[in-house]
């Protein structure tokens, strides 16, 4: 009992919220609510599934959120000056994931400075970019197309469908762990395969009732799952994947055992500066314009939601089904603190908080095992 508990902390810790706030607002468990929520954590969302890569590996990314700010004010201008809706989103990524992305990681992989310089001086270079461009004012968006990215719905139908295929998916992807585990002669626990396969239901017939009880599902929310299940597939089945692992877990062994730290590190903050960037397009389409100040600490709410959902900081341990709960866990926290009236101010003291107590946690788990 107390290993099951210790393994679903955070899943347990998600659930007690909810009660909690059902009980306090009428408002919370309203299948609205609830799909707003999902929207919600989208952006959040999709940076976290590259911050845990980063933390995997042992580093960090501070930048993110201004990657995000300046992500929505380039797109919206070149909307505004008539570039195709498509082309604009491409060349967006091209140059705040792509270009800027491998700026961050060349410094890091090549010259072994920190992370942490390296990406608190682009968060800065971002920041004040995206002011320079707009001249510190908002930036409205005047395409009809682009407001529908962030903003549309997918039929309830085909919401349906697409569940569905999810569901038959995440049960396929379970059983073949556990195929993999006999075939290297692993134990394999019945009890947990059972376990995982009725949550895996339960947790899209709850997804079920929610998007079905309101509008279906957002066409963001599309994205971000798709993102999900492209970072649990590169995590579990890909050899880049296993190399996070290695890198991040023991880089000297990682480098003797014929891995490339430099090409490893270079894809790691490409990749999370493309999911930036992505964010940053999904929250300028929503708002229907852009700020410079957009994003702001966001990379808070990330690295949150990292270490709530159970990724060492110190790098090669952590999956990002953890780093999901985690950031519903931040996203309740920030909707049900709406609902309640508090201010964001309070807030911010809640996840910092919530940062320090998931580091000691981590930090006590790791004495105990030594």
């Amino acid at each position: 009992m107390k290993k099951f508990l210790k393994s679903n902390a955070t899943l347990i810790a998600l659930l007690v919220m909810w009660v909690i706030l059902a009980g306090i607002s009428d408002v919370f468990f309203t299948p609205r609510n609830l799909s707003n929520l999902t929207l919600q954590v989208t952006t959040i969302g999709i940076i976290a599934v590259g911050m845990t890569m980063v933390i995997l590996l042992g580093g960090i990314d501070l930048s993110v959120g201004s990657l995000v700010g300046l992500s929505a004010i380039i797109v919206t201008l070149l909307m505004h000056h008539g570039v195709n809706v498509w082309l604009a989103i491409i060349i967006d990524i091209l140059i705040v994931g792509v270009l800027v992305g491998l700026w961050n990681g060349f410094w890091i992989a090549k010259y072994k400075m920190p992370p942490f310089i390296v990406t608190l001086a682009m968060m800065t270079v971002a920041r004040g970019t995206a002011m320079v461009l707009s001249n510190g004012s908002s930036v409205p968006v005047t395409d009809s197309v682009f407001p529908l990215i962030g903003g549309a719905f997918i039929s309830k139908s085909l919401s349906s469908i697409l569940l569905l295929i999810g569901v038959v998916f995440a049960i396929y992807g379970i059983m073949n762990g556990v195929k993999q585990k006999k075939k290297y002669n692993i134990k394999v626990n019945n009890g947990e395969i059972i376990y995982n396969i009725v949550l895996t239901i339960l947790g899209f017939g709850f997804a079920f009732m929610v998007f079905e009880g309101y509008k279906g599902i957002p066409f963001a929310v599309a994205i971000f799952i798709a993102v999900v299940f492209a970072g649990v597939f590169i995590l579990r089945k890909t050899k880049f994947g296993r190399n996070i692992y290695a890198t991040g877990g023991n880089e000297e062994a990682a480098r003797l055992s014929g891995i490339n730290i430099f090409g490893v590190n270079l894809s790691v903050y490409t990749l999370i500066a493309i999911l930036s960037a992505i964010s940053g397009i999904i929250l300028a389409s929503r708002l229907n314009g852009a700020s410079p100040n957009l994003g702001t600490m966001f990379e808070l709410d990330a690295i949150a939601s990292v270490a709530i959902g159970g990724t060492s900081l110190s790098g090669g341990s952590g999956t990002i089904t953890g780093t999901i709960i985690g950031t519903l866990i931040i996203g309740t926290l920030n909707n049900g603190m709406s609902l309640m009236g508090i201010s964001s101010f309070y807030q911010l003291i809640v996840k910092g908080l919530i940062i320090l107590l998931a580091v000691w946690f981590d930090v006590a788990s790791k004495k105990k095992k030594a």
